[in-house]
């Protein structure tokens, strides 16, 4: 039996993908065991995992925040019987850790970013548009590295458990009709779609008697937003603030429908089964992050020779005007929803 350290500490997104290749190589080879080190506010993601996954958590945001912390904790972390390290991550906190274990002749094996064919996506000038292989696969990939059999067998954090909701249902109600969840932020500017054109697409959609919606978002300003709109529409609730992520998982679970951007909430929708409309503005589904088991002919996107400019949508506009996201008419999402559905 091996025991082996999984590394991937961030972002949101990035983590979530990683539940799918884990649990499938967990139940491959269930004579070992796997133990995934994240974001200790990320754990909850990995909920209902097979008897042969554990996670524990770090917080590079505090006490692992500086190098002094961060090599104590890898310091601790190495004394544990380790035999092979996965570094599904490779940026410089993870390179750290792997580093110890090599000096303690552990076995190491590392994700391919494919930083270069990024690169070339996002590209100005000689821009090459072809899709990269996905980061799911690509995980897949360093799990066949170290040996390990691998089959892939997920389908959803809830394939072998019953979502209750009761203890929701003063907020949910009882379904009844069509769920449809609309997650309308991500992280960056460059991915979300336009406020005054996502609130066209929430009360168009709420005029169907049949439909609930449930607005998804975090805390603070974009809260404030949806509980406007919630507060404004018929059969719109907001959920942002509500619940803890594990609740939130088993909420979207239970819809018929996910419309965000390409952000976390596609991915915690490909967890949870759950069928997902994305919109796509800067970034492009060819980076290799799109949802899961999601169906490409449910990305809505513009055809712009500039798209896409960015891999994770941090970069400014380069006509100044974010035509990609500005392109998409209302209209096209309601009617996608609508036929899907």
């Amino acid at each position: 039996m091996a025991n082996v350290l999984i590394i991937r500490l961030s972002a949101i997104g990035d983590v979530a993908m990683t539940v799918p290749v884990i649990y499938s190589a967990a139940r491959a080879n269930p004579q070992h065991h796997f133990t995934v080190l994240t974001q200790a506010f990320l754990m909850p993601v990995f909920m209902n995992n097979p008897p042969n996954v554990e996670v524990i958590g770090i917080n590079t945001k505090a006490s692992e925040k500086s190098l002094t912390g961060l090599l104590k904790f890898a310091s601790a972390l190495v004394k544990y019987d380790y035999d092979v390290v996965l570094d599904l991550h490779d940026v410089i906190r993870s390179r750290i850790v792997r580093t110890l274990f090599k000096l303690n002749r552990k076995k190491v094996y590392v994700l391919d970013k494919q930083r270069k064919a990024r690169k070339q996506l996002v590209a100005e000038q000689g821009k090459k548009f072809q899709q990269i292989r996905p980061v799911v696969a690509g995980y897949a990939d360093v799990f066949r590295q170290a040996g390990f059999d691998y089959t892939d067998s997920f389908t959803s954090l809830f394939q072998n458990t019953a979502v209750d909701l009761t203890d929701m249902h003063d907020f949910t109600g009882v379904k009844n009709g069509r769920w449809i969840g609309i997650a309308p932020f991500a992280k960056h500017p460059g991915k979300i779609y336009p406020q005054d054109k996502m609130e066209k697409v929430v009360a168009e959609l709420s005029k169907d008697e049949q439909t609930t919606i449930f607005l998804f978002g975090g805390r603070g300003y974009e809260q404030a937003i949806l509980e406007e709109w919630a507060f404004q529409y018929p059969r719109v609730k907001s959920v942002a603030g509500r619940y803890s992520l594990d609740k939130e998982l088993m909420l979207i679970s239970q819809l018929d429908l996910l419309l965000c951007m390409d952000s976390a909430n596609m991915h915690f929708a490909s967890l949870a089964g759950t069928r997902v409309v994305s919109i796509w503005g800067a970034t492009h589904p060819y980076a290799g992050f799109y949802g899961y088991g999601q169906n490409p002919e449910d990305a809505i996107q513009a055809k712009l020779d500039c798209r896409p400019c960015s891999i994770y949508g941090q970069k400014p506009c380069l006509h100044g005007d974010w035509a990609c996201l500005k392109q998409i008419k209302p209209e096209q999402i309601t009617e996608k929803i609508n036929a899907i559905l």
